[in-house]
């Protein structure tokens, strides 16, 4: 039975997470250089209310651009009013600029990337790229590696990517949740919602995760459930499932 698989787009097929890492390293040493002389201002706790920042604003915001670089702006200015350091604009114009820059890197896929892709597509089954964020920029990624080639038109580009925006792109599509996969690095929003649906669930485990997409799982998987870490890996796993089932 052919199935259809949905692909999450960063740190699943590109790389992602390691230019944010990049960037927030450039924003902690700027924020304690600025602030030398005030002990409190630390590496890490710098570290720690960016992180509680950003995630607050995904949240509300969703998988929106600016949030980010915005994120470097209200840490500067948490930082500012708790020392009392005078505010700069145009150290806060370096900030917005510096977090806005994670976007304009180069898209680097994932070792063996389109040789999964590939294999999958050639051996009849239905792929689909299913990632969060903004419009321009996911499209931007998409032609720059021309993924066209392996999803036509099956792209869905979500700015909440959630148990809901899954679930509506199932009921919308008619989906044989039984010969359903999903296959993405977020527990939060590529695992949590794919076993939620009752549909399969790989999770593509990395090195360093971002904090937001790391949860407790509390779901009884309805199907396969598995964790792997490259990409070569995923066609084997689905055929060794799909013999098991027959």
């Amino acid at each position: 039975m052919k199935q259809n698989i949905f692909f999450d787009l960063d740190d699943t097929l590109v790389y992602c997470n390691k230019y944010f890492h990049l960037v927030i390293e450039q924003f902690n040493d700027s924020l304690v250089t600025w602030f030398k002389g005030y002990p409190e201002v630390t590496a890490q706790a710098v570290k720690d209310k960016q992180t509680e920042i950003d995630i607050a604003g995904v949240k509300v915001l969703g998988f929106k651009s600016d949030h980010f670089p915005q994120s470097f702006i209200d840490t500067y200015r948490y930082f500012s009013d708790m020392t009392g350091r005078s505010r700069s604009a145009v150290e806060e114009d370096f900030l917005w600029k510096l977090g806005q820059s994670v976007y304009e890197h180069a898209v680097e896929p994932y070792p063996f990337m389109e040789e999964t892709l590939s294999n999958l597509a050639e051996s009849g089954h239905r792929l689909h790229l299913y990632t969060g964020g903004e419009l321009l920029i996911q499209q931007r990624k998409i032609e720059q590696l021309q993924l066209e080639r392996y999803f036509d038109s099956r792209i869905y580009i979500r700015r909440h990517k959630n148990n809901e925006a899954l679930e509506s792109i199932l009921l919308e599509g008619d989906f044989d949740r039984e010969h359903t996969w999903m296959i993405g690095n977020s527990i939060r929003t590529d695992v949590v919602p794919a076993l939620t649906a009752g549909i399969h669930a790989i999770h593509m485990k990395i090195d360093t995760e971002w904090a937001y997409n790391n949860m407790e799982i509390a779901i009884q998987p309805r199907g396969a459930f598995l964790t792997l870490q490259h990409l070569p890996d995923v066609p084997p796993a689905i055929y060794r499932y799909m013999e098991q089932r027959q």
